[in-house]
């Protein structure tokens, strides 16, 4: 059956071309020249004559070769979905044997399956070869997609709306993180699925482990966390995730300007495997015990594992769908393998991976967290010598600024370890909170990174 005849001839006869724009018909979705140039002489007729369809007798008129069947019962999705069917089936024999011209009969491009098979053996790098046989499947199954409407019809679809409210009301359709920071879950409710939350700062100033909190934070509600940590090792970030857990648990205790509070394992003493013998043996009990302590699960990605050398957001999608993420951390955006700039601007490639992290956050439903760089300025010192911390603001973006326009919340970041302090701040909240901050306590090397108690318990842990 001839679906690009029946449809064409369809719209036709109802008075209806921009059916065919909401059924996404393309014009390479049709086989033959006729219908190819009837398709472009409806669609041009009704572009200037207020969407009205030219008559069959014009059409065959104006495109001898094309001649209408209205002899049509089947539906607009049944035509669409059979038309794009048949146009991904011809794609992918090309694909196999190599286009042919209809016209002619003649062989217009050699098999290209063939021919990128034969030149990734010659190169070595099959890896090549199957990204691209990745994205010709992925472009074929593109091809088989029917659009029936446009968007979600305010007075049609309460339907749909009042599903999707019980599905949120049942916590199915999306879920919302707390943070381990009450202020933002006071300032902005939590992290929400769908969004990228950008933490940035300068350099050295504590985004990866505030970072690490907050995803820690959410395995411990039961969220499955990809971490892709494309500056440090495996090694490394688990040992930075260890010290984090076993400071929520308290394992130890630590004194900060007089004040006993709960800490974990020493970070320096497992990074080097120096701990002595009664922490060895605790710590080896608390790793025995994960299972129990973390309701959720953390895959790390480190900068050394051996299979992780290409970082481009299909990979990450990938990784999301392999480990069902819930929760995704990116450390840092800028290290991503970045996709093409097709607009030749500069910085364009950076926006265009931004753009399209945004995309693929809402797709998977995962929330995001994206790391980034504050541009560098002069330090001051307080009265005792001390570094002030200053929070960086939003023109400070560095990198990429794409990132805060597609980010839903801006976390500004400042720590100094040296005085156990840091200072948070949502210079960004598409959800509300911007411009509120807090001062937390900064300890990383012993798991201790929280907001301090309120009221005086609070100022009594800082030496202001």
């Amino acid at each position: 059956m001839n679906y690009g005849t029946l449809l064409i001839s369809k719209a036709i006869e109802a008075n209806d071309p921009n059916a065919l724009l909401r059924f996404n018909i393309a014009e390479a979705d049709l086989p033959t020249q006729g219908e190819r140039k009837a398709f472009r002489y409806v669609m041009q007729y009704a572009e200037q004559h207020r969407g009205q369809a030219p008559t069959a007798e014009m059409v065959t008129n104006e495109v001898p070769d094309f001649q209408p069947d209205f002899n049509i019962e089947a539906s607009w999705d049944y035509l669409a979905k059979n038309l794009k069917e048949q146009a991904a089936e011809r794609e992918f024999i090309e694909l196999v044997s190599g286009r042919i011209d209809p016209e002619t009969g003649r062989q217009v491009q050699e098999p290209q399956l063939e021919k990128r098979f034969i030149e990734a053996q010659k190169s070595g790098d099959m890896g090549s070869f199957f990204e691209w046989l990745t994205e010709q499947a992925e472009s074929l199954k593109m091809r088989t997609n029917v659009r029936n409407s446009v968007g979600t019809d305010i007075k049609r679809d309460i339907d749909k709306f009042k599903a999707e409210y019980e599905n949120r009301k049942a916590g199915e359709s999306f879920r919302i993180w707390r943070s381990k920071f009450d202020f933002i879950n006071r300032a902005m409710g939590g992290y929400v699925s769908s969004n990228v939350y950008v933490i940035y700062g300068k350099s050295g100033r504590g985004k990866s482990a505030i970072a690490l909190e907050e995803v820690v934070n959410c395995a411990m509600q039961g969220a499955n966390v990809l971490i892709w940590s494309m500056e440090m090792g495996w090694y490394e970030v688990l040992v930075r995730l260890y010290v984090s857990i076993s400071g929520s648990l308290g394992v130890t205790t630590a004194t900060l300007n007089g004040v006993n509070m709960e800490a974990g394992f020493n970070s320096r003493d497992v990074r080097q495997g120096n701990l002595n013998e009664e922490f060895e043996a605790g710590f080896m009990e608390f790793l025995g015990q994960l299972n129990k302590i973390i309701p959720g699960n953390i895959t790390v990605r480190g900068v050394d594992d051996e299979d992780f050398y290409s970082r481009s957001l299909r990979d990450l999608k990938a990784d999301i769908a392999e480990t069902k993420a819930d929760v995704v951390l990116v450390d840092p955006f800028y290290y991503l393998d970045y996709e093409r700039n097709t607009s030749k601007t500069s910085g364009g490639d950076a926006a265009e991976t931004s753009k399209k992290l945004r995309r693929l956050t809402g797709s998977t439903k995962a929330t995001v967290f994206a790391i980034t760089q504050a541009d560098e300025d002069e330090e001051k010192k307080e009265e005792d010598g001390n570094r002030e911390l200053k929070l960086p603001q939003r023109k400070d973006v560095s990198k990429t600024k794409a990132l805060l326009q597609d980010a839903a919340t801006l976390i500004a970041v400042d720590t100094d370890w040296k005085q156990g302090r840091g200072l948070l701040g949502i210079n960004k909240g598409r959800d509300g909170g911007e411009g509120e901050s807090a001062e937390i306590i900064y300890l990383p090397h012993i798991g201790v990174i929280k907001q301090p108690e309120a009221g005086e318990a609070a100022a009594a842990q800082f030496d202001f």
